[in-house]
């Protein structure tokens, strides 16, 4: 692994840590990092095709390793406009049927520059969806639908979500991506 990659998935690790967990954004999140299940891994390429193709090997990677709970697959070059971010994710969400992984796996988006189709540009409500590099989560729906079997009213997960950021506010999130970014320290206390 190149200098770079250890850098951006340490800095990817320290967002799942200092934002995800920390703000609860996933409730399910904590257990995967306590028992070190998610892997993290960097696009090789600003290709989009390679880049199609190493999410597939990821696929196949999940195939073989049940260990591994979820993959993060960070793209740091390519993508870095967020409507191409997003007509990537279309194609690869179109690619994973193709394949046959439809009801396997089911991919969730991060963005630096995330927007939810009805917000504002500047609404806090998009951090929970912002990370330090574009970023295509693949998760096992086996693992989310148990996950969400044991939790009570899963529905108001993303309600929930929208009121924190909004009540923490932009700004105290955009210092801490950049803080992340910067290798700063954060003062993020982890929430039970």
């Amino acid at each position: 692994m190149s200098q770079n990659h250890q850098t951006i998935t340490a800095q990817t690790a320290r967002w799942v840590n200092d934002v995800i967990v920390a703000h609860n954004f996933c409730p399910f999140a904590r257990r995967e990092v306590e028992q070190q299940t998610i892997h993290y891994e960097v696009a090789d390429s600003a290709d989009r095709a390679q880049q199609l193709a190493q999410l597939l090997q990821l696929c196949q990677q999940l195939d073989d390793s049940p260990g591994i709970a979820t993959t993060l697959f960070v793209i740091p070059e390519g993508v870095s406009n967020f409507d191409d971010f997003l007509d990537l994710v279309d194609v690869a969400e179109r690619l994973l049927e193709l394949e046959g992984y439809d009801g396997t796996y089911q991919l969730a988006t991060f963005h630096p520059d995330y927007q939810f189709a009805d917000s504002p540009a500047d609404d806090a409500a998009n951090y929970t969806n912002r990370a330090p590099y574009p970023t295509l989560h693949i998760l096992r729906e086996e693992g989310l639908s148990l996950a969400l079997a044991s939790y009570n009213k899963p529905e108001r997960i993303p309600q929930r979500n929208i009121d924190y950021a909004r009540a923490k506010g932009a700004d105290y999130f955009a210092d801490l991506l950049e803080r992340i970014k910067a290798g700063m320290k954060t003062t993020v206390r982890l929430q039970k």
